[in-house]
Protein backbone atom coordinates (compact mmCIF):
# COMPACT_ATOMS: atom_id res chain seq x y z
CA UNK A 1 0.00 0.00 0.00
CA UNK A 2 1.20 3.51 -0.72
CA UNK A 3 2.90 5.72 1.81
CA UNK A 4 0.46 7.21 4.34
CA UNK A 5 -3.19 7.13 3.35
CA UNK A 6 -2.52 7.77 -0.31
CA UNK A 7 -2.48 4.98 -2.85
CA UNK A 8 0.28 5.07 -5.47
CA UNK A 9 -0.20 5.30 -9.23
CA UNK A 10 2.55 5.21 -11.83
CA UNK A 11 1.75 7.25 -14.94
CA UNK A 12 3.88 7.20 -18.10
CA UNK A 13 4.37 10.08 -20.52
CA UNK A 14 3.71 12.96 -18.12
CA UNK A 15 5.87 15.75 -19.55
CA UNK A 16 2.94 17.24 -21.46
CA UNK A 17 -0.61 16.72 -22.66
CA UNK A 18 -2.96 14.12 -21.21
CA UNK A 19 -0.22 12.56 -19.08
CA UNK A 20 0.62 15.85 -17.40
CA UNK A 21 -3.03 16.67 -16.74
CA UNK A 22 -3.69 13.15 -15.42
CA UNK A 23 -0.75 13.31 -13.04
CA UNK A 24 -1.97 16.58 -11.53
CA UNK A 25 -5.61 15.50 -11.42
CA UNK A 26 -4.71 12.18 -9.78
CA UNK A 27 -2.65 13.94 -7.13
CA UNK A 28 -5.55 16.31 -6.45
CA UNK A 29 -7.83 13.27 -6.14
CA UNK A 30 -5.66 11.84 -3.37
CA UNK A 31 -3.15 9.68 -5.23
CA UNK A 32 0.58 9.53 -4.71
CA UNK A 33 1.84 9.94 -8.29
CA UNK A 34 5.00 8.50 -9.81
CA UNK A 35 5.13 10.68 -12.92
CA UNK A 36 7.47 9.24 -15.52
CA UNK A 37 8.86 10.84 -18.64
CA UNK A 38 11.65 10.08 -21.09
CA UNK A 39 13.45 13.37 -20.37
CA UNK A 40 12.96 14.81 -16.86
CA UNK A 41 14.56 17.98 -18.19
CA UNK A 42 11.19 18.62 -19.79
CA UNK A 43 9.38 18.32 -16.47
CA UNK A 44 9.07 22.05 -15.78
CA UNK A 45 5.50 22.23 -17.10
CA UNK A 46 4.41 19.39 -14.82
CA UNK A 47 6.20 20.93 -11.87
CA UNK A 48 4.52 24.27 -12.40
CA UNK A 49 1.08 22.69 -12.86
CA UNK A 50 1.51 20.57 -9.74
CA UNK A 51 2.63 23.60 -7.73
CA UNK A 52 -0.30 25.65 -8.97
CA UNK A 53 -2.64 22.86 -7.87
CA UNK A 54 -0.86 22.66 -4.47
CA UNK A 55 0.03 18.99 -5.02
CA UNK A 56 3.74 19.22 -5.86
CA UNK A 57 4.68 17.12 -2.82
CA UNK A 58 2.60 14.23 -4.16
CA UNK A 59 4.04 14.22 -7.71
CA UNK A 60 7.38 12.40 -8.01
CA UNK A 61 9.10 12.68 -11.40
CA UNK A 62 11.15 9.72 -12.61
CA UNK A 63 12.99 9.12 -15.87
CA UNK A 64 11.51 6.34 -17.97
CA UNK A 65 11.82 5.31 -21.60
CA UNK A 66 9.10 2.70 -22.05
CA UNK A 67 11.09 1.00 -24.82
CA UNK A 68 13.94 0.22 -22.40
CA UNK A 69 12.93 -3.02 -20.67
CA UNK A 70 15.63 -2.85 -18.00
CA UNK A 71 14.77 0.72 -17.09
CA UNK A 72 11.05 -0.08 -16.98
CA UNK A 73 11.66 -2.94 -14.53
CA UNK A 74 13.97 -0.81 -12.41
CA UNK A 75 11.60 2.16 -12.21
CA UNK A 76 8.65 -0.03 -11.23
CA UNK A 77 10.67 -1.87 -8.58
CA UNK A 78 12.09 1.37 -7.19
CA UNK A 79 8.59 2.86 -6.93
CA UNK A 80 7.35 -0.17 -5.02
CA UNK A 81 10.26 0.01 -2.59
CA UNK A 82 10.10 3.77 -2.15
CA UNK A 83 6.34 4.11 -1.74
CA UNK A 84 5.44 0.77 -0.23
CA UNK A 85 3.51 -0.69 -3.13
CA UNK A 86 1.83 0.02 -6.43
CA UNK A 87 -1.94 0.36 -6.64
CA UNK A 88 -2.44 1.48 -10.23
CA UNK A 89 -0.68 2.12 -13.52
CA UNK A 90 -1.72 4.47 -16.30
CA UNK A 91 -0.07 3.55 -19.60
CA UNK A 92 -0.14 6.91 -21.35
CA UNK A 93 3.23 7.31 -23.07
CA UNK A 94 3.06 7.17 -26.85
CA UNK A 95 3.99 8.93 -30.05
CA UNK A 96 1.89 9.99 -33.00
CA UNK A 97 2.81 9.09 -36.54
CA UNK A 98 1.54 10.27 -39.91
CA UNK A 99 2.34 8.41 -43.08
CA UNK A 100 1.33 5.77 -45.60
CA UNK A 101 3.30 2.66 -46.43
CA UNK A 102 4.42 3.58 -49.94
CA UNK A 103 5.96 6.81 -48.64
CA UNK A 104 7.74 5.40 -45.59
CA UNK A 105 9.87 2.45 -44.55
CA UNK A 106 8.91 -0.65 -42.66
CA UNK A 107 11.40 0.55 -40.03
CA UNK A 108 9.17 3.60 -39.50
CA UNK A 109 6.24 1.28 -38.86
CA UNK A 110 8.27 -0.88 -36.47
CA UNK A 111 9.39 2.19 -34.52
CA UNK A 112 5.79 3.32 -34.11
CA UNK A 113 4.79 -0.12 -32.85
CA UNK A 114 7.76 -0.19 -30.47
CA UNK A 115 6.69 2.95 -28.61
CA UNK A 116 2.93 2.66 -28.77
CA UNK A 117 2.48 -1.09 -28.33
CA UNK A 118 5.58 -2.79 -26.96
CA UNK A 119 6.18 0.08 -24.53
CA UNK A 120 2.76 -0.62 -23.05
CA UNK A 121 3.54 -4.33 -22.88
CA UNK A 122 6.86 -3.70 -21.08
CA UNK A 123 5.26 -1.53 -18.40
CA UNK A 124 2.35 -3.91 -17.99
CA UNK A 125 4.64 -6.92 -17.55
CA UNK A 126 6.73 -5.14 -14.92
CA UNK A 127 3.69 -3.85 -13.03
CA UNK A 128 1.40 -6.88 -12.99
CA UNK A 129 2.93 -8.74 -10.01
CA UNK A 130 2.58 -5.60 -7.89
CA UNK A 131 -0.92 -4.82 -9.10
CA UNK A 132 -1.87 -8.41 -8.34
CA UNK A 133 -0.49 -7.98 -4.82
CA UNK A 134 -2.50 -4.81 -4.23
CA UNK A 135 -5.69 -5.78 -6.05
CA UNK A 136 -4.96 -2.79 -8.25
CA UNK A 137 -5.90 -1.55 -11.66
CA UNK A 138 -4.27 -1.12 -15.03
CA UNK A 139 -5.51 1.77 -17.18
CA UNK A 140 -4.24 2.26 -20.71
CA UNK A 141 -4.81 5.38 -22.76
CA UNK A 142 -5.42 4.23 -26.32
CA UNK A 143 -7.30 6.38 -28.85
CA UNK A 144 -10.39 6.40 -30.99
CA UNK A 145 -7.72 5.37 -33.50
CA UNK A 146 -7.56 2.07 -31.64
CA UNK A 147 -11.12 1.38 -32.74
CA UNK A 148 -11.47 3.12 -36.11
CA UNK A 149 -8.62 2.89 -38.62
CA UNK A 150 -7.82 6.32 -40.01
CA UNK A 151 -6.21 7.44 -43.28
CA UNK A 152 -2.50 8.27 -43.13
CA UNK A 153 -2.43 6.80 -39.60
CA UNK A 154 -1.82 3.20 -40.61
CA UNK A 155 1.09 2.45 -38.27
CA UNK A 156 -0.31 4.48 -35.38
CA UNK A 157 -3.75 2.88 -35.61
CA UNK A 158 -2.20 -0.56 -36.00
CA UNK A 159 -0.35 -0.01 -32.72
CA UNK A 160 -3.44 1.26 -30.94
CA UNK A 161 -5.56 -1.60 -32.34
CA UNK A 162 -2.92 -3.96 -30.98
CA UNK A 163 -3.08 -2.32 -27.55
CA UNK A 164 -6.88 -2.60 -27.51
CA UNK A 165 -6.77 -6.25 -28.49
CA UNK A 166 -4.06 -6.99 -25.96
CA UNK A 167 -5.92 -5.34 -23.10
CA UNK A 168 -9.28 -6.80 -24.08
CA UNK A 169 -7.67 -10.24 -24.00
CA UNK A 170 -5.78 -9.56 -20.78
CA UNK A 171 -8.77 -8.15 -18.89
CA UNK A 172 -10.50 -11.42 -17.90
CA UNK A 173 -7.17 -13.06 -17.06
CA UNK A 174 -6.15 -10.11 -14.89
CA UNK A 175 -9.58 -10.04 -13.25
CA UNK A 176 -9.12 -13.66 -12.22
CA UNK A 177 -6.18 -12.56 -10.05
CA UNK A 178 -7.80 -9.36 -8.78
CA UNK A 179 -6.54 -6.74 -11.25
CA UNK A 180 -8.98 -4.49 -13.11
CA UNK A 181 -8.08 -3.55 -16.69
CA UNK A 182 -9.54 -0.59 -18.60
CA UNK A 183 -8.79 1.32 -21.79
CA UNK A 184 -9.56 5.00 -22.23
CA UNK A 185 -10.12 6.33 -25.75
CA UNK A 186 -9.59 10.05 -26.36
CA UNK A 187 -10.50 11.72 -29.62
CA UNK A 188 -8.91 15.00 -30.69
CA UNK A 189 -7.24 16.62 -27.69
CA UNK A 190 -5.68 20.08 -27.63
CA UNK A 191 -2.17 19.06 -26.57
CA UNK A 192 1.36 18.96 -27.98
CA UNK A 193 0.67 15.51 -29.46
CA UNK A 194 0.25 16.75 -33.03
CA UNK A 195 3.18 19.14 -32.71
CA UNK A 196 5.33 16.21 -31.59
CA UNK A 197 4.61 14.05 -34.61
CA UNK A 198 8.10 14.73 -35.94
CA UNK A 199 6.77 15.27 -39.46
CA UNK A 200 7.29 18.34 -41.60
CA UNK A 201 3.73 18.45 -42.90
CA UNK A 202 4.31 20.87 -45.83
CA UNK A 203 7.37 18.88 -46.92
CA UNK A 204 5.44 15.61 -46.62
CA UNK A 205 2.62 17.00 -48.77
CA UNK A 206 5.09 18.29 -51.35
CA UNK A 207 6.67 14.85 -51.76
CA UNK A 208 3.49 12.79 -51.51
CA UNK A 209 3.21 12.36 -55.27
CA UNK A 210 -0.04 10.60 -56.22
CA UNK A 211 -1.13 10.71 -52.57
CA UNK A 212 -0.96 14.50 -52.35
CA UNK A 213 -4.65 15.23 -53.10
CA UNK A 214 -5.81 12.65 -50.56
CA UNK A 215 -3.31 13.90 -47.98
CA UNK A 216 -4.39 17.50 -48.50
CA UNK A 217 -8.02 16.57 -47.88
CA UNK A 218 -7.02 14.54 -44.83
CA UNK A 219 -5.00 17.44 -43.45
CA UNK A 220 -7.89 19.88 -43.92
CA UNK A 221 -10.29 17.58 -42.09
CA UNK A 222 -7.87 16.85 -39.26
CA UNK A 223 -7.07 20.52 -38.75
CA UNK A 224 -10.79 21.21 -38.34
CA UNK A 225 -11.14 18.32 -35.87
CA UNK A 226 -8.34 19.60 -33.66
CA UNK A 227 -9.79 23.11 -33.78
CA UNK A 228 -12.72 21.70 -31.77
CA UNK A 229 -10.58 19.47 -29.57
CA UNK A 230 -11.05 18.64 -25.90
CA UNK A 231 -8.73 20.23 -23.40
CA UNK A 232 -6.17 18.03 -21.70
CA UNK A 233 -8.02 18.47 -18.40
CA UNK A 234 -11.27 17.28 -19.97
CA UNK A 235 -9.49 14.20 -21.35
CA UNK A 236 -7.76 13.48 -18.03
CA UNK A 237 -10.95 13.57 -15.95
CA UNK A 238 -12.33 10.20 -17.19
CA UNK A 239 -8.95 8.56 -16.57
CA UNK A 240 -8.93 9.66 -12.94
CA UNK A 241 -12.59 8.61 -12.67
CA UNK A 242 -11.62 5.10 -13.80
CA UNK A 243 -8.93 5.01 -11.12
CA UNK A 244 -11.52 5.86 -8.48
CA UNK A 245 -14.51 3.85 -9.73
CA UNK A 246 -15.63 0.88 -7.68
CA UNK A 247 -16.44 -1.09 -10.82
CA UNK A 248 -14.79 0.67 -13.77
CA UNK A 249 -15.86 -0.36 -17.27
CA UNK A 250 -13.39 -1.93 -19.64
CA UNK A 251 -13.79 0.74 -22.34
CA UNK A 252 -14.27 4.48 -21.75
CA UNK A 253 -14.37 7.34 -24.24
CA UNK A 254 -13.38 10.81 -23.08
CA UNK A 255 -16.07 12.84 -24.85
CA UNK A 256 -19.48 12.55 -26.53
CA UNK A 257 -17.76 13.02 -29.89
CA UNK A 258 -15.40 10.14 -29.16
CA UNK A 259 -18.35 7.94 -28.11
CA UNK A 260 -20.20 8.76 -31.31
CA UNK A 261 -17.14 8.11 -33.46
CA UNK A 262 -16.21 4.76 -31.90
CA UNK A 263 -19.87 3.77 -31.87
CA UNK A 264 -19.87 3.77 -35.67
CA UNK A 265 -17.27 1.00 -35.66
CA UNK A 266 -18.66 -1.00 -32.79
CA UNK A 267 -22.04 -1.27 -34.57
CA UNK A 268 -20.53 -1.76 -38.06
CA UNK A 269 -20.68 -5.49 -38.70
CA UNK A 270 -19.66 -5.40 -42.37
CA UNK A 271 -17.26 -2.44 -42.26
CA UNK A 272 -19.17 -0.30 -44.74
CA UNK A 273 -20.05 2.48 -42.29
CA UNK A 274 -16.40 3.08 -41.34
CA UNK A 275 -15.24 3.00 -44.95
CA UNK A 276 -17.91 5.51 -45.91
CA UNK A 277 -16.94 7.76 -43.01
CA UNK A 278 -13.16 7.77 -43.43
CA UNK A 279 -13.34 7.72 -47.23
CA UNK A 280 -14.78 11.20 -46.98
CA UNK A 281 -11.62 12.37 -45.24
CA UNK A 282 -9.47 11.89 -48.35
CA UNK A 283 -11.74 13.06 -51.15
CA UNK A 284 -13.51 16.24 -52.08
CA UNK A 285 -17.22 16.49 -51.18
CA UNK A 286 -19.43 15.27 -54.02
Amino acid sequence: MATGTRRTVLITGTSSGIGLATAVAAARAGWNVVATMRDPGKGDALGKAAAAAAVAEHVHVRRLDVTDARLVAAVVEDAVVEFGGLDAVVNNAGAGHVGTIELETVADVRATMEVNFFGVVEVTKAAMPHLRASGGRLVTVTSVGGVVGQPFNEAYCAAKFAVEGYMESLAPVAAAVGVTVSVVEPGAVGSEFVANLGVDIPAYAATAGPYRPAFTHYLDRTTQAFAAAQTIDEAAAPIVAVLAAERPPFRVQTSPRAREFTGVKLADLDGSAVQSLTGGWVSAPS
